[in-house]
């Protein structure tokens, strides 16, 4: 009997135990193996890494076009990818480079200037696959560039890995293809997440006003955070909602509507150089309540704005943490590593733009660590390979955060955090190094908050016959 019982006890077990898998995506996510993870143990010496004169090979290598804007208003958005990209692939370089195929290869990146604009991006992108024969196109800036990309990867059969455009549109219905994967978090993802974190952990402001892009993503960004308090915060009210042109100058006429409705927050998924005019001229104007955002990170312009200014805003974060930074020393080494190369760079990576490793810097160098060991596990440039490895994998970054591809739609499940900025002061116990702050002209992340993955699960687009089945 007593036998009989132990048996009925563990068959129990065994079956909650996968009844709670198969009823919480988050808890499956956390308990999923990890394919594979970033190794500290084989990083390089990167004290001598200077991007301004990039050991680039040539010749029989492993190619990666990296499509940025280099030039116009926002070549800094190109100086971060470039920098993120070739840091990578320099670490993987000077241990060897890649099997690939039976063959050691080393990876060659190469810049490829997309302007910003899709005509541009169609035509740049064929240029490196037909003429420059690349194996994979990392990008881009901007939902409709993305889109001409996903769209050229496609046609030719090369591998697009999707890094910062976060329209779930993308991988979806007829824009789905299988040779582009979506890296980073999505739209959809971000919007709800921003909504738990003032309705279920924060539970204080309730009016907000929305101010973001005039573009595609700016109108899906703001559809998402509508639906999502919707679902975690019935009460708030969406006390205004505009959309401006991209590259704006003058945010004055905006300041005026948002004093007028009573907002106790503005919400915006600007970039730069958008994101830094818009918090300048918002405290220049007299506009000092919180920013909920999640690209306004440039060192310069929170300088401009000050402690005081910069003081409580709050930034959701996909590179994130929930408690210091540094409590693995292998991160914290991870972390001197960039931090003591930096210090020895010139313009225009000489600046605080570049100085730590973490936001969204920390993520495109991160996503492209995910992409390269994609590619190490495949042993292979034949895109098949690659997506065999891709579809389904898990994949731990240096800071401990898992991502976890899904196979139908190529959208990564994963957690999300959420920054409120305090000033250098107060940031001693989340940034626990010395000098126990990010900055001491500006207020900066000093809480983080955890946005489960089963909160914020990416988006299904119901009609793919892929996706079918799949919650």
């Amino acid at each position: 009997m007593n036998r009989f019982s132990k048996g009925i006890l563990i068959l129990l077990s065994v079956f909650f135990f996968f009844a709670v898998m198969v009823s919480n995506p988050a808890q499956s996510l956390a308990a999923a193996k990890v394919n594979a993870k970033f190794d500290f143990n084989k990083m390089a010496d990167m004290s001598d890494f200077d991007p301004n004169n990039p050991v680039i090979p040539t010749g029989d290598t492993f190619k990666i076009a990296v499509l940025a804007p280099f030039s116009g208003p926002a070549t800094v958005i190109g100086q971060v990818y470039w920098l993120s990209v070739l840091w990578a692939a320099t670490d993987y370089n000077k241990r060897g480079g890649i099997m690939i195929d039976g063959k050691k290869k080393l990876i060659e990146v190469i810049k490829a200037d997309m302007e910003f604009k899709p005509d541009v991006t169609k035509k740049v992108a064929e240029r490196m696959i037909l003429q420059e024969k690349v194996n994979v196109l990392w990008g881009t800036a901007g939902s409709a560039n993305m889109k001409v990309l996903n769209e050229v990867a496609n046609k030719y059969k090369v591998i697009a890995v999707d890094t910062p455009a976060l329209t779930d549109d993308l991988y979806e219905g007829a824009n789905f293809t299988r040779y582009s994967f979506m890296t980073c978090w999505s739209s959809g993802q971000i919007g709800r997440a921003m909504a738990y974190y003032y309705g279920q952990i924060r539970k204080k402001e309730k009016k907000f006003y929305i101010l973001c892009q005039d573009n595609l993503f700016g109108h899906v960004f703001g559809d998402g955070f509508k639906n999502g308090l919707k679902e975690y915060y019935p009460d708030a009210q969406i006390v205004g909602e505009e959309y401006h042109k991209m590259f704006l100058a003058d945010f004055a006429p905006y300041m005026t509507k948002i004093k007028a409705s009573g907002a106790e927050v503005i919400y915006t998924g600007d970039f730069i150089p958008d994101a830094a005019n818009l918090v300048k001229q918002a405290r220049q104007l007299g506009v000092n309540i919180p920013i909920a955002h999640i690209y306004i990170e440039d060192p310069p312009s929170l300088t401009e704005i000050g402690v005081e200014g910069s003081k409580g805003m709050v930034q959701l974060s996909w590179y994130g943490f929930e408690g210091p930074i540094f409590k693995d020393p292998a991160f914290t080494k991870y972390y001197k590593a960039w931090n003591n190369a930096w210090k020895k760079w010139k313009e225009p990576y000489n600046t605080k733009q570049y100085e730590h490793p973490l936001g969204s810097l920390g993520s495109y160098i991160e996503q492209t660590y995910w992409l390269l060991s994609v590619v190490e596990r495949a042993a292979s440039a034949d895109p098949e390979k690659i997506i065999k490895v891709w579809e389904g994998d898990t994949y731990q970054y240096a800071n401990g955060k898992i991502q976890t591809m899904r196979a139908c739609d190529h959208k990564t499940i994963q957690d999300l955090h959420v920054f409120e900025a305090v000033p250098p002061a107060e940031q001693k116990d989340f940034f626990n190094i010395l000098p126990y702050y990010a900055d001491k002209n500006y207020s900066s992340a000093g809480r983080g908050f955890k946005i489960p993955a089963d909160k914020i699960m990416p988006r299904i687009d119901p009609t793919m016959d892929r996706c079918k089945g799949v919650k």
